[in-house]
């Protein structure tokens, strides 16, 4: 169960920029004085919204559980609020900016820090090449995501096949719901079944709008996704996700008519794909969203011993 914000004391340090001293980061003050330094302007279209609030990001730290040997990959790092955090606790911090305004600002802020600012395009760059200098070190992903890239880009981690340990972000509050929910719940779907082939998910804090600089439109949620070390399902994975999007194709409609009205079931009848589902122990009547992992998986195995999709 998430937990709403709550005060507690977090200090960080300031940032030395050779005699000058710019507040933390993470404050309204701190925010205005870099942005006013460099000339900086926010960027709507990337997703840009500053968190301003220290207790959210005590938070974000306690979830990802740095440790002193750890390597950060940071998506997103803005203007360094996380990245200070972040800087004090890892043993390196990669921090992937897509921005080119920001990098400069990014790599004088962290110059004598143990911070290496990349730019580009997080779903483009070679993740692997990215951290080949850190083999057999434990890395994990902390990022204040904006929000048009939150699904790709965690997929993306997913698909790397990197041995991330865990990924702890912000990211759209419907969009956490989605990720963590249960059988049975409206917010229960493709996405959390596919979030949970890979991870457990559990939503740490609720984040209002009032907590970023400029303010979102939406409120945002702070989950952390541990990495399973295998497939939390061992079956066919590209018959298991396509069997999952037939069934919520059309998630208001049963079982049986979401699958039957689908593409992959368009040679099998409603009446002999209403038997298999009963000999797998599946009601017909139900809808998809009542159905767990397990279930599909078995459903997916069950299926293709039947010779379906032979």
């Amino acid at each position: 169960m998430a937990e709403e914000v709550s005060r507690s004391q977090f200090k960080l340090y300031s940032i030395d920029t050779g005699g000058d001293c710019i507040n933390d980061l993470i404050s309204r003050a701190g925010v205005r004085e870099v942005i006013a330094r460099y000339g900086l302007f926010t960027k709507k279209k990337l997703g840009q919204h500053f968190l301003v609030d220290n207790h959210v990001l005590g938070k974000i730290i306690s979830a990802s559980e740095i440790g002193a040997d750890d390597i950060v990959l940071e998506i997103g790092p803005g203007i360094g609020g996380l990245t200070q955090a972040l800087a004090a606790r890892a043993a390196h911090v990669l921090a992937v900016e897509l921005d080119k305004q920001l990098v400069p600002v990014l790599r004088e802020l962290f110059d004598d820090k143990p911070v290496t600012v990349v730019q580009g395009d997080i779903l483009r760059l070679n993740l692997s090449e990215l951290l080949a200098p850190f083999e057999n070190k434990r890395v994990k992903v902390v990022a204040n995501l904006p929000y048009y890239i939150t699904t790709p880009a965690i997929f993306a981690l997913f698909e790397s096949g990197l041995p991330f340990s865990s990924i702890t972000v912000m990211v759209q509050k419907e969009v956490a719901k989605r990720m963590a929910a249960s059988p049975g719940t409206k917010d229960f779907g493709s996405l959390t079944l596919a979030v949970q082939y890979h991870a457990d998910a559990e939503i740490v804090a609720n984040v209002p709008v009032n907590c970023f600089m400029p303010r979102p439109a939406v409120d945002s949620a702070v989950i952390k996704l541990t990495l399973l070390p295998h497939p939390r399902v061992d079956c066919d994975k590209e018959l298991l996700f396509k069997i999952i999007h037939a069934a919520f194709g059309k998630r208001r409609k049963t079982l049986l008519n979401a699958l039957g009205s689908a593409e992959l079931f368009k040679n099998l009848d409603k009446t002999a794909l209403a038997e298999l589902l009963t000999k797998c122990g599946v009601n017909p009547q139900i809808r998809g969203e009542t159905l767990d992992i397990f279930q599909y998986a078995a459903l997916t195995e069950a299926f293709k011993s039947h010779g379906v999709f032979l």
